[in-house]
């Protein structure tokens, strides 16, 4: 898995790269669960174009059981890109990531320079 890790703003980043495997099981998520403490990391960077088309359908549960996964072991996660179609095609995705957003723990971001301003007003 390509990833970097660096710090913003007080907390220690892992960030994946857009292409790699998909997660898409718990045991994935626990891969990276590893791999950002490897780092000392408290905050993963997933790239939207990553995670594919069926972690956005929620009737999957990929989503979730991923989420899930991460929130259990004590990371947070920023999902980052542009899901502005898949928002425009799904109501309860749309639910799901306002609500997402308006917690300290998993938030869905456009860009790292949004993912930047939201850790910057958190601390």
């Amino acid at each position: 898995m390509s990833a970097r890790s660096y710090e913003l703003h007080g907390v220690r980043i892992f960030e994946c790269a857009a292409e790699g495997a998909q997660p898409r099981t718990d045991r994935d998520a626990v891969d990276l669960i590893s791999a950002a403490s490897s780092q000392h990391a408290s905050l993963i960077v997933l790239p939207a174009e990553r995670l594919g088309d069926d972690f956005f359908h929620l009737k999957t549960r990929i989503a979730g059981e991923i989420l899930q996964k991460l929130l259990t072991y004590g990371m947070r996660v920023a999902i980052v890109g542009d899901i502005s179609l898949k928002l425009n095609e799904s109501s309860s995705l749309r639910d799901f990531v306002y609500e997402c957003n308006h917690g300290p723990n998993i938030w869905f971001v456009a860009n790292l320079e949004e993912l930047e301003k939201r850790l910057k007003q958190s601390y």
